[in-house]
């Protein structure tokens, strides 16, 4: 009977011994199964991520070959236009990036043949004075119309940007009326005046001056500031990059002018470089030279790539911070 119970018992424990073996096996193998497919899945996941950073990668590049094709292709015809101005006459035809012998021959002749040192001075000071009248003037219009409360300030607004809508050509025979009988053909008065006030800049003073909190006003009002100061040390120096701009873009355009200078402007020494340059190679001066015609334009152009150069910093960040909200 001991002998049949120990059996038995033996027996037992053997069987719950297998069961227990089967149990780890099963569970080892579980464990096994989730394994593989966790590792399945991140395997998955990083595939797909690659997948993803591969498009993106593509995507950056097109975008990167785009913009390189475009800047290239803005920036050869300026490339071009200064090496043409350097080259000598016979190498022109070539249309060579850069002359094989580069010289100032033909910026020489220029200067020989026409007054362009005194024309440089006349458009500075006449692209000066612009663009100070258009920044005072813009600055007291945009600052009435964004933070004085008055009856038909909205009218207003809505004329000064329709105003904008109308090209320079339907007011020119007014102006030019208006100069004559002011007396004022033939002085830099005819140059200046009819662009001393600008909607453009007073759209963009107005954007600027509206976006900048009421309390930073009222405050320099409490400490004894006058509405001119407050314009000139309070806002603009939290509005600089919509001064730049305004700056930039108005210099460039009064610089830039030659319909107006040769209505109003006869004597030689009041002209303008645009205006004497325009007469110079159209006019007969230039004597069919091509090297002398690209030297005068790249005189012209000069001022204004060194100006944009030096703040594009500042014009890009309004450009593409300015809105236009009411």
């Amino acid at each position: 009977m001991n002998t049949l119970s120990s059996l038995r018992g033996t027996k037992q424990c053997y069987g719950r011994h297998c069961e227990e073996l089967r149990g780890t096996k099963q569970s080892n193998l579980l464990h096994i199964h989730v394994y593989v497919d966790r590792w399945g899945l991140l395997r998955q996941a990083r595939i797909d991520e690659m997948i993803m950073i591969r498009k993106i990668s593509i995507k950056k590049l097109l975008m990167y070959l785009a913009l390189t094709i475009a800047a290239v292709t803005f920036i050869y015809p300026f490339i071009w236009m200064i090496g043409a101005s350097l080259a000598p006459e016979h190498e022109l035809g070539k249309m060579t990036l850069w002359p094989v012998n580069p010289g100032f021959q033909n910026f020489k002749s220029m200067f020989e043949k026409i007054p362009i040192g005194r024309s440089l001075i006349n458009s500075l000071l006449v692209a000066v004075l612009t663009t100070s009248l258009v920044l005072i003037t813009g600055s007291f219009v945009g600052y009435a119309l964004a933070k004085m409360q008055f009856k038909g300030r909205q009218l207003i607004f809505y004329i000064i940007v329709f105003t904008m809508s109308l090209p320079f050509q339907v007011t020119l025979i007014p102006n030019y009326i208006t100069i004559i009988n002011l007396r004022l053909v033939d002085t830099f008065f005819a140059l200046i005046i009819p662009f001393a006030v600008s909607a453009f800049a007073i759209l963009m003073f107005r954007q600027a001056f509206q976006g900048l909190p009421q309390a930073l006003i009222d405050a320099a009002r409490l400490d004894g500031c006058t509405e001119t100061g407050i314009i000139f040390r309070i806002l603009w120096p939290n509005i600089k990059p919509t001064v730049v701009t305004v700056a930039i873009l108005t210099f460039i355009g009064s610089w830039n002018e030659v319909l107006w200078p040769l209505i109003v402007v006869r004597n030689e020494n009041l002209m303008t470089m645009p205006q004497l340059v325009t007469l110079f190679s159209v006019g007969g001066r230039a004597d069919s030279l091509l090297g002398v015609k690209i030297a005068a334009a790249v005189l012209l152009a000069l001022p204004v790539m060194i100006a944009f150069l030096f703040f594009q910093k500042h014009f890009i960040q309004s450009m593409a911070s300015t809105g236009l909200k009411d």
